[in-house]
């Protein structure tokens, strides 16, 4: 029998997250050698992440962090929620997060390439996920420049992280009504700023969607114009955020209400996990 201690099992563990069966099995193999052990837990893990490869990754999380006047978000997803709520997927987030914006990184690819601990950031999501035995994904990295920031960062359910996370941009002071429509974007889910960031394209493919529904609803032709156009208001309202109804008083836009606040909303950005 290889010779190998029960604080080797516990030390190796520890230092990869592996099951019990599959250390011991390491260690036996290596002859006690807990880097060689280590070497071969290594190998296994990335030959089960080629066959993992093209299974889904629904679970995850979203996280974000503010230096100087950026913003960065992130989406790391897994395969479950038990992974996606376990403390060292949440650590993976949190170091993949700092070594993102240690780099700069404004693009996924470049984020895979950004260094973290003396390798890429790839190499360290693919190192953690064939340790765990799920397939990681690093789906989504925005970067939103602004004076100012309102992070909101919402659960879906109590036991999990962030499954909902909001990047708010402003200038401006008051910090709790950027609060109130960060949580508002959380809800909402509006795409674009304003109306005219709305794409031509899909504004004219909504004219043209009203005009047929309205043409079959028998309206009579001197009042198309009209009723078209009021019809495209309420797809701006779906779409822009300052065009929507403020969530805590619809009587008010959520333009009024910054205009309000004295605040101006620069920009922003809306991480759904796994969606």
């Amino acid at each position: 029998m290889a010779d190998f201690s029960l604080e080797d099992i516990k030390i190796l563990r520890e230092r990869l997250g592996t099951g019990m069966i599959d250390t011991k099995n390491a260690l036996v193999e290596a002859g006690g050698d807990l880097e060689k052990a280590t070497e071969l837990l290594r190998l296994k893990g990335a030959k089960g992440n080629a066959k993992r490869a093209d299974r889904s990754t629904s679970e995850g999380i979203v996280a974000a962090k503010v230096v100087g006047n950026s913003a960065t978000m992130i989406e790391l997803a897994c395969e479950t929620d038990f992974v996606a709520k376990g403390e060292k997927f949440v650590a993976l987030s949190e170091k993949v997060l700092d070594a993102i914006v240690a780099a700069g990184a404004k693009t996924v690819e470049e984020a895979l390439a950004a260094q973290a601990d003396g390798k890429s950031v790839a190499d360290a999501i693919s190192e953690e996920a064939a340790i765990i035995g799920e397939k990681f994904e690093l789906r989504r990295v925005t970067v939103i420049e602004a004076d100012a920031f309102e992070i909101y960062m919402h659960k879906t359910s109590r036991d999990l992280p962030p499954q909902i996370g909001v990047v708010l941009g402003y200038t401006g002071s008051d910090a709790e009504t950027a609060r109130g429509i960060a949580q508002h974007i959380s809800f909402a889910n509006p795409t674009v700023l304003s109306r005219e960031d709305v794409p031509a394209a899909d504004v004219e493919n909504e004219r043209r969607i009203v005009e047929e529904i309205s043409r079959g609803e028998g309206k009579p032709e001197a009042a198309l114009p009209k009723i078209i156009e009021g019809r495209l208001g309420a797809y701006y309202k779906q779409v822009a955020l300052l065009e929507q109804d403020y969530a805590r008083d619809n009587k008010l836009s959520i333009a009024k209400v910054a205009q309000d606040a004295g605040i101006t909303v620069t920009g922003f950005a809306r991480f759904k996990v796994g969606a």
